[in-house]
């Protein structure tokens, strides 16, 4: 079972977000973001295996005194897999970097994914994970002509396994 360590939004200003994963969720069999029953998020790193322990303390050491994150989004990315994925595109993403070398200075990134990695990693908060091949050219043409400008405050961290997604430990991140 793979491991993460994520920022993540349970206040109102994840309302975008949740807009765009029913809107993407139009190209999808199902949507599969509303089926992780799990906030919007960014992943920060990716584990196949970890010791929970040095997880859990590495969350602590990174997040524990962060406040709040807030950051500003304005267009939609894609990866291409054996399905298409869709992402909204944080802007300014230098606090994001930061907390990311961070993790990886606790947690040593050779242990990470290799996308998860410093120097691979693009940060991205996922709003569809399954769109068929078949449905990508209308689905990469939707996410170019949307132009949905919008701020989201990120404010709790966790580590979690999946799937299904279960929170081993959350750290709630408070305001500025």
């Amino acid at each position: 079972m793979p491991y993460g360590i994520s920022l993540k939004c349970l206040n109102v200003t994840a309302s975008p977000i949740l807009e765009l994963w029913d809107e993407a969720a139009a190209f999808e069999e199902a949507a599969s973001m509303r089926a992780l029953n799990y906030p919007p998020h960014l992943t920060l790193a990716l584990y196949q295996e970890i010791d929970l322990d040095q997880l859990a303390e590495a969350l602590d050491r990174v997040f524990r005194t962060l406040p709040a994150v807030t950051l500003s989004f304005s267009s939609i990315g894609h990866f291409e897999n054996e399905f298409l994925v869709l992402w909204a595109r944080p802007n300014k993403g230098e606090q994001l970097f930061q907390l990311h070398a961070q993790l990886h200075r606790e947690i040593d990134p050779t242990h990470c994914h290799e996308h998860y990695r410093p120097g691979n990693w693009v940060p991205h908060c996922t709003i569809a994970t399954k769109i068929p091949m078949a449905k990508s050219q209308a689905a990469i043409g939707w996410a170019n002509r949307n132009r949905m400008r919008f701020p989201v405050t990120f404010d709790a961290a966790d580590c979690v396994r999946f799937p299904p997604v279960e929170i081993l430990r959350e750290i709630r991140l408070p305001a500025q």
